[in-house]
């Protein structure tokens, strides 16, 4: 197994986002979340990449108890979140912000950015140039690449299809299963439900803050009722 969780209660202030929240993944797997806005979604991964507090739980990651480790450590560790809304360096070139993906390493990377270049040719087309002019895609695809430099074990996705059209949305999901059939484990919060839910061999449908369901893709679509739900009620 390579994340265990249990327990995981998340609070902010009197706000419970997530409560008594357990999930695994295996080595290999892609997992989705999904639920409505405001259902703890982004607090499940914020709290997985030590970014926010655990009121109470327990985080096993690739054999080792990592509740107390921080984030950087996580990364250094191989779990990494790629945020909701990119966060990309605007003010620093394609090529740095890659670079910075690399921050924790000690090794050579210059030949694994220009295998990214090699993937995304847009990326190279502007590598020399700010962020800032990339399309919403293209940021997309840097935020991905820069999280894989980091060498993760487990790439942990924050709504990566927010604001792509719908041909983009196919090729990102494309992506994430190549990704993962080069043996990559993903952990994914969507709200794209039916790509997240083809792509996925297992997910998990929160509301207020607790999954409600679990299970294959078949498992969650024969319970409709209870997704739509979550959907709706889910705040």
């Amino acid at each position: 197994m390579l994340l265990e969780v249990a327990g995981l209660d998340v609070r902010y202030g009197r706000t419970r986002a997530v409560r008594g929240m357990d999930l695994t993944l295996d080595s290999g797997e892609i997992v989705t979340v999904l639920g409505a806005n405001g259902a703890g979604k982004t607090s499940l991964l914020k709290a997985l990449q030590g970014i926010v507090r655990l009121a109470a739980g327990r985080i096993r990651f690739d054999g080792a108890d990592v509740t107390g480790w921080s984030a950087p450590r996580r990364v250094r560790g191989g779990l990494t979140l790629v945020p909701e809304g990119r966060q990309i360096f605007v003010s620093l070139t394609v090529h740095e912000n890659l670079q910075m993906g690399a921050y924790s390493r000690s090794d050579p990377v210059d030949a694994e950015i220009e295998e990214i270049y090699d993937r995304f040719p847009n990326l190279a087309a502007r590598r020399d140039m700010s962020a800032s002019v990339l399309s919403g895609g293209e940021q997309q695809m840097l935020a991905i690449s820069r999280a894989l430099l980091s060498k993760p074990k487990l790439l942990m996705l924050d709504e990566p299809s927010l604001g792509l059209s719908p041909l983009l949305v196919i090729e990102l999901f494309d992506l994430i299963k190549a990704l993962n059939r080069d043996g990559l484990s993903i952990l994914l919060v969507e709200q794209n439900t039916h790509m997240a839910l083809q792509a996925a061999h297992r997910g998990y449908v929160l509301e207020l803050g607790a999954a409600v369901i679990s299970g294959t893709p078949e498992d969650l679509v024969n319970e409709e009722q209870k997704l739509e739900a979550a959907y709706l009620g889910g705040g």
